[in-house]
């Protein structure tokens, strides 16, 4: 199961912001002109951000604002924002073994406890990585222009 585009998009939208910073009014229109994608799904981000205390939105002169510092926000915290993997976990698992194969009966307990541990693994691994990462790679690529 891949993890939805909405991640993808919240990372996108966060480097914008910090990019324009305090320099022009981020909107969701400026946003969804970087990211390539209708507004409204932009304010659907947004609102998961904003929810998990990532962004602050004012309809006032400042527009749209990050609420930690870059170095402050991970992988992580944008993946649990905007819900791109439910309680049931990242890998989905078939619905229906079958109970009369020895295979199916069994296939959950022999797989169930190695998919959680990878996907502690991908989740620790998101813990490490910032916005402040992504910018240092943005600032670099900007560079090389």
């Amino acid at each position: 199961m891949q993890i939805s585009s909405k991640f993808t998009i919240g990372v996108h939208l966060l480097a914008v912001i910090d990019y324009l910073g305090e320099d022009e009014k981020v909107t969701s229109i400026v946003l969804a002109g970087s990211i390539g994608v209708n507004p409204v799904i932009v304010r659907n981000v947004m609102g998961n951000l904003k929810e998990a205390g990532l962004i602050s939105i004012s309809q006032g002169r400042s527009g749209i604002s990050l609420t930690k510092t870059p170095e402050l926000i991970t992988f992580y915290d944008v993946y649990k924002a905007v819900d791109s993997v439910h309680d049931e976990g990242l890998f989905h698992f078939h619905e229906n073994p079958n109970p009369e194969c020895p295979i199916g009966r069994n296939i959950h307990k022999a797989m169930d406890s190695k998919l959680e541990r990878v996907q502690e693994c991908m989740e620790e691994e998101m813990r490490k990585i910032t916005l402040a990462d992504v910018m240092t790679d943005i600032q670099s690529e900007l560079k090389k222009n």
